[in-house]
């Protein structure tokens, strides 16, 4: 039964094995493995960055919860319409974005994703299939089943994704995107993180039922629960429903359940804050970390070693440190970018 599966994965005692990586693609897994180290060391760097004052605005982080993004990006084109939500640092950098502009993005510099004028929360890069990600909870779900259907118009086989938190499923714009898009089959995925906090407050505080999926199964929507710390069963899933999709078979749901290792923003944990989280919670979680029961899954199929991951592991943090620092000395937007890029030209003269 879904709920008793659900169950099982929200409890972090369980699903602490290593990935079984049996029968993937090895290029597939390798790929997997340093997209995962590659957002975790981006975030790491990014609580740092804040900690220390670095950083103005607020920043949220999804460190505990790379698999997601991953799993899902492996069957995306540059070609589909992904969107966003408020923490979606793992969303664009596993559509490829350049970990170096979204750090001068977090840091309002002028060589920024959008030129240092959106920050952590506004997040874009289209050359890399990500449209937009926005601080408002919900506020880019509806967006991309108009970008689905406007995919489905043109002839395409493109699709629109939409990443959401289990806080938004509370949203009334959610349930209509979901009706929406049922009843006129336009190609969108839905991704639910249920992370099981929306801010600081747990979804047994919040909903009757801690799983999102019911919603899926109310609108008629095929649907997935999976592991959202195993990057294999996610990349399965969405697989599976984004081929769905692609053929025309309307619309489909995956709720990956995960956690997220710091609190609702910055580098806190929210452990001390009156909330339903507690450091003994967030040590279970951290005992089903993505990557290291990838990395293990890998060294016990005999794919690796731990030196390999060591090695991976250290390169990665070098490149980290050197596109943070890079982002570091850049300029920031000049004064009078706050009022030229405030509205899109359209060439006519306006007196």
């Amino acid at each position: 039964m879904p709920d008793d599966f659900f169950n099982q994965l929200s409890d972090p005692a369980n699903f602490q094995h290593p990935v079984n990586v049996t029968g993937q693609d090895k290029n597939l897994l390798f790929n997997q493995l340093e997209s995962m180290l590659h957002i975790r060391e981006a975030e790491s760097c990014l609580a740092t960055g804040k900690r220390d004052g670095f950083i103005g605005g607020p920043v949220h982080l999804g460190v505990g919860q790379e698999a997601v993004a991953v799993g899902v990006a492996g069957s995306l084109r540059k070609s589909d319409k992904v969107f966003g939500a408020h923490r979606s640092h793992s969303h664009v950098l596993a559509m490829g974005a350049d970990v170096y502009r979204l750090f001068a993005e977090v840091l309002g510099k002028e060589t920024g994703l959008s030129r240092g004028m959106g920050g952590s929360m506004h997040l874009w890069d289209k050359p890399n299939g990500f449209y937009g990600a926005v601080p408002i909870v919900s506020g880019t779900v509806s967006l991309a089943v108009g970008a689905g259907l406007a995919a489905k118009l043109q002839g395409s086989k493109d699709i629109g994704v939409s990443f959401l938190g289990d806080g938004a499923v509370e949203e009334g714009v959610v349930h209509e995107s979901l009706n929406l898009a049922r009843i006129l089959n336009a190609p969108v995925l839905f991704v639910v993180e249920n992370n099981l906090f929306a801010s600081h407050m747990h979804i047994s505080l919040r909903q009757p039922k801690a799983s999102t999926a019911r919603f899926a199964a109310a609108n008629d929507l095929p649907y997935e629960i999976v592991d959202g710390n195993d990057a294999v069963a996610v990349h399965k899933a969405a697989a599976k429903l984004i081929a769905n999709i692609r053929e025309g078979r309307g619309p489909a749901f995956i709720e990956a359940i995960t956690y997220r290792w710091y609190g609702h923003v910055d580098w806190r944990e929210d452990i001390d804050v009156g909330v339903n989280r507690s450091s003994g919670d967030v040590s279970a979680w951290r005992k089903r970390d993505p990557i290291r029961r990838l990395a293990d899954g890998m060294i016990q199929a005999g794919l690796c070693n731990d030196t390999f991951i060591s090695e991976l592991k250290s390169r990665t943090q070098q490149t980290i440190s050197n596109a943070w620092q890079r982002a570091l000395a850049d300029p920031y937007p000049s004064s009078s970018a706050l009022l030229t890029r405030v509205y899109a030209s359209t060439g006519e003269n306006r007196g």
